[in-house]
């Protein structure tokens, strides 16, 4: 059986899937990622920040919805390895 992780957050603020509103989200559930692939934004005082992967894998699921309220640390992404 696959290992599972997750991937935290290194910032509070508002977590974004996508790069606009109009875009196709960074990552679905079942991609596989790469260390370094940027799997969403966060919102911070109307600046925004990558959050990468600090590990490949295939994800599982997101913990988190589009445009939610997220703290430091937060579980975001469920990764299988």
């Amino acid at each position: 059986m696959a290992q599972e992780r997750t991937i935290k957050s290194p910032l509070p603020g508002v977590f974004y899937r996508r790069p606009n509103p109009e875009a196709e989200p960074y990552v679905k559930e079942g991609d596989r990622i790469n260390e370094g692939d940027v799997i969403g934004l966060v919102g911070v005082m109307k600046s925004f920040h990558e959050i990468k992967a600090d590990r490949a894998g295939v994800v599982v699921r997101f913990l988190v919805d589009n445009e939610e309220p997220i703290r430091v640390g937060q579980d975001l992404v469920v990764l299988a390895e």
